[in-house]
């Protein structure tokens, strides 16, 4: 059998400049979903890890050259919450990926569809298994209530699958799982803008996607220094914690990338192990402040009380970082953060709303909310391994 490669430009229609809250999943990087690039040769390695999985596959040209090639799929999280698995991958095997180019690597490839030795095939955002966290079953018994009488917060929780509207990842934007499949490829929800580097986005059909993402609006008024520090920041170098394998911090990374997250609770104390970069957390419910001696971090220091049947949390003693790393904006050392949890009735789904406030970058307090639900899949660590990193890195 003849191996190929082949790589076309596709004409892309200017859609929707990006705007709101569009989640850089992706990040803005350098893939170029303009264009498709399909790759057909030998199966060598399969890297099932975070952030991203990869796969590498020897081309031979007509002329007996080999050339490698390196595509990059989902992270490993997000592919064992689809059903994905490393036995799907057989080392040897001939397979075809389409995908898109990358900007500046040679024989890379953001991978759209997979078709394997045997012809059957998947999109990158294919469900080998519903991967709805609602839909879910706890593993073992969980009751809503400890004996104390509090709410039982112990135990996996997940954020429902957020997945492109497009199977393959290259058009629309990002959807819960279940109300993807009610679109078709690519549609956006009502009032909804494309992902950023999406086919014939703004930040796509721009010579610095960076730049041209960085137009979008902030979700809250950032003060002068927050606008200054904004303005030097770039998501797609080492900047970005992400791409140092680091944690962002206690509010981005409960629900980046639905990951899931363990939460085990005392009496006195609740320990928080998110999915996503390893972050750990401890809340204290002592109510004893922050001792003197505590030292800044990325996590900084909580302290919870029990209002009722919800969990208010306050946590304080951050080091100055990256406060949303898709929204360009940072944080000092006078970041506060109160989170307020709630349990419903059956024990099954965690609403966190959150109010951050930070009076050097911050002209207004960041208010939000999310959900996460018993998991579908047991909490794995993260254990970064390829954060991906600056151009040419």
């Amino acid at each position: 059998m003849v191996k190929r490669i082949s790589i076309t430009t596709v004409a892309a229609s200017l859609l929707c400049s990006i705007t709101g809250s569009a989640l850089a999943h992706h990040g803005i990087s350098n893939w170029d979903l303009n264009k498709d690039v399909t790759v057909t040769g030998k199966l060598t390695k399969m890297e099932l890890i975070n952030p991203h999985a990869w796969i590498y596959v020897d081309v031979t040209g007509p002329d007996g050259k080999v050339t490698p090639w390196r595509c990059e799929m989902r992270s490993a999280n997000a592919l064992r919450r689809s059903g994905w698995t490393a036995d799907m991958f057989k080392v040897g095997t001939t397979i075809t990926v389409t995908g898109s180019p990358e900007r500046k690597k040679a024989n890379y490839c953001y991978l759209s569809t997979i078709m394997f030795a045997d012809g059957s095939q998947m999109d990158r955002y294919g469900q080998r298994q519903l991967a709805v966290a609602s839909t879910a079953k706890p593993s073992a018994p969980r009751t809503a209530r400890l004996p104390s009488g509090v709410p039982n917060l112990g135990g996996d929780w997940a954020a429902e699958q957020r997945v492109m509207s497009d199977p393959r990842g290259q058009l629309g934007t990002l959807v819960p799982l279940s109300d993807a499949a009610k679109m078709k490829p690519g549609d956006l929800p009502a009032g909804g803008q494309p992902f950023p580097g999406a086919r014939g986005s703004a930040a796509s059909l721009s010579s610095d996607p960076v730049a041209a993402a960085w137009a979008r609006a902030t979700p809250v008024k950032l003060t002068a220094k927050g606008e200054q520090a904004r303005s030097t920041f770039n998501p797609a170098t080492r900047q970005n914690p992400r791409l140092r394998c680091e944690p962002t911090n206690i509010v981005f990374d409960w629900g980046f990338d639905s990951v899931v997250n363990r939460v085990t609770q005392t009496p006195t104390l609740i320990r928080m192990q998110y999915g996503h970069m390893d972050l750990q957390r401890e809340i204290h419910l002592d109510g004893k402040p922050a001792p003197a001696a505590t030292k800044p971090s990325l996590a900084g220091y909580s302290v919870g009380r029990w209002e009722g049947d919800t969990l208010v949390v306050v946590t304080d003693h951050f080091a100055p970082g990256v406060l949303n790393a898709d929204a360009y904006m940072l944080h000092g050392a006078q970041l506060k953060i109160t989170e307020r949890f709630t349990l419903d009735a059956t024990g099954t789904k965690l609403t966190r709303s959150y109010v951050a406030e930070d009076p050097e970058y911050l002209a207004e307090a960041w208010r939000g909310q999310d959900v996460v639900l018993v998991a579908d899949v047991p909490f794995e660590p993260y254990s970064c391994l390829d954060p991906g990193g600056a151009p040419g890195e």
